[in-house]
């Protein structure tokens, strides 16, 4: 018979450890989760090669005493469950605070050497725990401010297992880095300060406005790439600030998500970014934003694994609808904006074009003798070569004999007779069109700058748009009867989803049917899709569903064909457009929803300001 026994209280330890300390970044999440908690105004954190040596974080918080401090090392005690709620029904649905699980220190206390101290105010001294790996080395008073100091050191020293799994140094200061980022960016009326390896890597200031500690977090560019988001429908609440579609990037490595305030990581949160950027970006490109949903919390379920960056919603489409719709209005608040300014690596060889040494051939002929040494004199003598005529152009025949076929090569390029701008200019965002650049690129003055547009690129949003205005979407989702229904096998748990969706599908021209266990029958297709895979269809839809708990593919491919149909119907790079066709494209992206970007999420038109213009000439 198989004998069943307790386990030693530092082994059950150890295994707790598992589930919540992972690596460094664990422990120091769960130390500044309980530093927030506490209260803090003021928070500093330090690490040592990338967390592996050492990890301390500091708050100015309430502090613990002696007793306390003695419990707090216990498993499953904690403070943040007040004694009313302690035995209570639904009490972990009804917690506000981001720890609640009483196991952060003393599973951090028995895979490392832990020292604790920490000062109640009022108190005259504070007093100190040192924990190495499980065991009491060493206790007594200490001195320290009022609040708490953590410090952990050797993680994972005396279990060779695993510490041979974690990674460099620096990676695991990469992820220690994230961790504080997110942390910090939930709580703007909390200072912090970062180091590694004595270097200031963060230094927060308290009581910052969202925005602001968002932009100095993420990207500062973000400031004047992005919008707020101020959304509410009932007791549902989403802010923050999102990143235009033409401020994107390769990877999705700079959403940062936010539930109650709590920074989660969630499919069902990212399928819905996802979604409400559909339209506006390419498939490889993400989007830079942080979001802030508040809701109430028994809505929402925080305890579904113990590092507590899931959670689970009770009405899981309802919060995806709503983050969609906010996300989306948010955006229109931006739509016919670009990127706010030309791309700095092409300014900077802009400005450090070569300047050529020798005069063209042209000029070397009308000044030939004469001193290019630069003086004031060869110069005056250089300005009187005009001197004689009525006109500066009479002097053109006689310098065109001179140029070589390279000097004579005609750009492409037409320019409008240059005009006053009209007195209601600032009704004109994006001005008036002065010429077109290699049959591609129309130039515009407006009144603080200069505008030059992607011709190809705007009038392809602008079609788009018109598709979607006529309903072109609906038609293009119309069913297509299959003559022979086809069978799709695939796996049961898949099969499941696609039947609960089968509506959605319907709307979508993807009519679908149960065809026992493991098999889907398929009895049209979207009109839009008529040489698609059904095989690969279902599966790829299937795969979306698991991963995003949405459909969101079938949709995409659907607006896929309707942008590449506007890509298609709209003006070529290379055709030639007058003034008058330049205007009416400039007027009709000023009034068309998300003109600024096309329907890859790049941008369609970029401003040089004046002040830029005169710093390329040195006037600055």
């Amino acid at each position: 018979m198989a004998i069943i026994r307790r386990l030693p209280e530092n082994l059950v330890n150890r295994i707790a450890a598992g589930e919540v300390v992972e690596r460094p970044a664990s422990a120091l999440k769960e130390l500044v989760e309980n530093a927030v908690d506490s209260g803090a105004a003021r928070i500093a954190i330090s690490i040592i090669e990338g967390g592996l040596a050492q990890v301390e974080v500091t708050d100015d918080g309430c502090g613990m005493s002696a007793e306390q401090m003695s419990l707090a090392l216990e498993r499953h005690a904690t403070s943040k469950l007040p004694e009313s709620l302690v035995g209570e029904e639904g009490a972990i649905e009804r917690v506000c605070t981001l720890g609640f699980r009483g196991e952060a220190l003393p599973s951090i206390a028995s895979v490392a050497k832990l020292t604790l101290e920490s000062r109640v105010r009022g108190a005259e001294t504070g007093w100190k725990r040192v924990v190495d790996h499980g065991m009491l080395v060493e206790e007594g008073p200490a001195a320290l401010p009022p609040g708490t100091r953590v410090r952990v050191e050797n993680l994972f020293g005396k279990v060779p297992a695993r510490r041979k799994f974690l990674r460099t140094a620096r990676s695991e200061y990469a992820a220690c880095l994230d961790v504080v980022r997110r942390l910090a960016m939930a709580r703007p009326d909390i200072a912090f300060t970062f180091e590694h390896g004595g270097r200031r890597i963060l230094n927060l200031q308290a009581g910052e406005p969202v925005e602001n500690r968002v932009a100095q977090i993420v990207a500062r560019e973000l400031a004047d790439n992005g919008v707020l988001i101020d959304f509410q429908r009932d007791a549902i609440r989403l802010t923050g600030v999102a990143g235009l579609p033409t401020y994107n990037r390769g990877v999705a490595d700079h959403q940062y998500l936010f539930v109650n305030g709590r920074p989660v990581k969630d499919r069902l949160l990212t399928g819905a970014v996802r979604g409400a950027y559909a339209d506006m970006l390419a498939r490889d490109r993400h989007a830079v934003l942080a979001l802030f949903l508040t809701l109430p919390v028994e809505d929402v379920d925080v305890n579904v694994h113990p590092a507590k960056t899931e959670v689970r919603f009770r009405d899981a489409p309802g919060v995806r609808g709503f983050l969609v719709s906010g996300l989306r209005q948010a955006l229109a608040t931006g739509d016919k904006r670009s990127a706010q300014e030309p791309s700095a690596d092409a300014m900077e060889r802009w400005q450090s074009e070569p300047v050529r040494d020798e005069p063209s051939p042209a000029l070397r002929s009308m000044f030939q003798g004469r001193d290019w040494s630069g003086s004031a004199h060869s110069v005056k003598e250089g300005r009187s070569a005009f001197a004689g005529l009525s006109s500066p152009t009479a002097a053109l025949p006689s310098m065109m004999d001179d140029y070589t076929p390279q000097d004579l090569a005609v750009p492409q390029g037409r320019a409008e007779t240059a005009e006053e701008l009209p007195e209601n200019s600032e009704e004109y965002p994006l001005g008036i069109a002065r010429g077109q650049v290699a049959n591609t690129y129309i130039v515009a003055e407006a009144a603080d700058g200069l505008v030059i547009v992607d011709q190809h690129a705007a009038h392809e949003r602008l079609v788009l748009e018109r598709l979607k205005a006529a309903g072109t979407n609906a038609k293009l989702s119309a069913s297509q009867a299959l003559l022979m229904p086809e069978v799709v096998e695939l796996e049961e748990p898949d099969c499941d989803r696609l039947e609960e969706h089968a509506g959605k599908f319907a709307e979508l021209g993807l009519t679908l049917e149960r065809f026992g266990p493991n098999a889907m029958l398929v009895r049209s297709l979207p009109a839009s899709l008529p040489k698609a895979d059904p095989q690969k269809l279902l599966q790829d839809i299937a795969d979306d569903l698991a991963q995003h708990g949405e459909a969101l593919l079938l949709g995409e491919k659907i607006d896929y064909v309707l942008a590449t149909m506007a890509c298609h119907g709209s003006v070529r790079a290379g055709r030639v457009l007058n003034v008058a066709e330049m205007n009416a494209l400039l007027r009709e992206m000023e009034r068309t929803p998300r003109s600024g970007q096309c329907n890859h999420g790049r941008p369609t038109w970029v401003k040089l300001s004046m002040a830029d213009v005169e710093k390329l000439f040195g006037r600055h």
